[in-house]
C-alpha cells in the first residue's frame, strides 16, 4: 500500500457498505469517510439518486445538517460513466437506485476504486430494500449502524412509517418515520391492527 503526504493509505479497490435504519447516522458516516479521502488528496466524488431532494437537489445532507457536494444520478450506469478517474466513490441513499448498482460497484472496485455506499437495508415493513442486501453480500466491509428506539431507548431495528401510505418509496423525515426496536415495532403493529378493526 502506498501512502501519500497526508498519511492516509491509498487502499486497493474495495466496497464498504454503511447500512441501518433511518436516523442511524449512515449519511453522517459516509460524509466523514469522504471528507477524510478528500483531505488525503484522493480524487473523490459522491453520488445520490436524483429523486432524493429532501434537503437539497445537489448536496448530500445528513439529518444533523452536515453537507457535502454531490452529483445526482438517475441510474447506477451514470455512476460508472462519471467516475472514470476517481480514487474514491461515495453513494448515498443507495436503496433508491436500481439493482445494476451491484455490478457497477464490483466493476469500480475491480478497477481499484474504493466504493463507499450508504443506505437503508430494510424498508418500513422490515423487508430487504433495493440493492443494499446484495451489496452487503459482496462488500469487503459492512458497518451496520443503529438509531435509538423512540419508545424505549433500545437499539432501533426498523424505520416505522407514521403516515398511511403503502408505497415502498416515500421520501420522508421525522414526521413520516420513527426508529423502533424489534419489540416496540411488533407492539406498534399490533396496536395499529387493533385500531383498524
Amino acid at each position: 500500500m502506498m501512502e501519500n503526504l497526508t498519511g492516509e493509505a491509498h487502499r486497493p479497490g474495495r466496497i464498504e457498505v454503511v447500512c441501518g435504519s433511518m436516523f442511524s447516522g449512515k449519511t453522517e458516516e459516509l460524509i466523514r469517510r469522504m471528507k477524510r479521502a478528500k483531505f488525503a488528496k484522493q480524487k473523490a466524488e459522491i453520488f445520490k439518486p436524483a429523486i432524493d431532494t429532501r434537503y437539497s437537489e445537489q448536496d448530500v445532507v445528513s439529518h444533523d445538517q452536515n453537507v457535502i457536494n454531490s452529483t445526482p444520478v438517475e441510474s447506477s450506469a451514470s455512476i460508472l460513466l462519471l467516475s472514470s478517474d476517481m480514487d474514491v466513490v461515495g453513494i448515498d441513499e443507495a436503496q433508491f437506485l436500481d439493482d445494476g448498482l451491484v455490478d457497477v460497484c464490483n466493476e469500480l472496485a475491480n478497477r481499484g476504486v474504493r466504493v463507499i455506499i450508504a443506505g437503508l437495508d430494510m424498508d418500513f415493513k422490515g423487508i430487504p430494500f433495493g440493492p443494499i442486501p446484495a451489496l452487503c453480500a459482496i462488500a469487503d466491509e459492512v458497518t451496520k449502524v443503529h438509531a435509538i428506539c423512540v419508545k424505549c431507548g433500545a437499539l432501533a431495528y426498523v424505520s416505522h412509517r407514521l403516515v398511511p401510505n403503502d408505497k415502498q418509496v416515500l421520501l420522508g423525515e421525522k414526521t413520516e418515520y420513527e426508529p423502533l426496536c424489534r419489540d416496540c415495532y411488533q407492539k406498534t403493529l399490533q396496536e395499529e391492527k387493533t385500531k383498524n378493526k
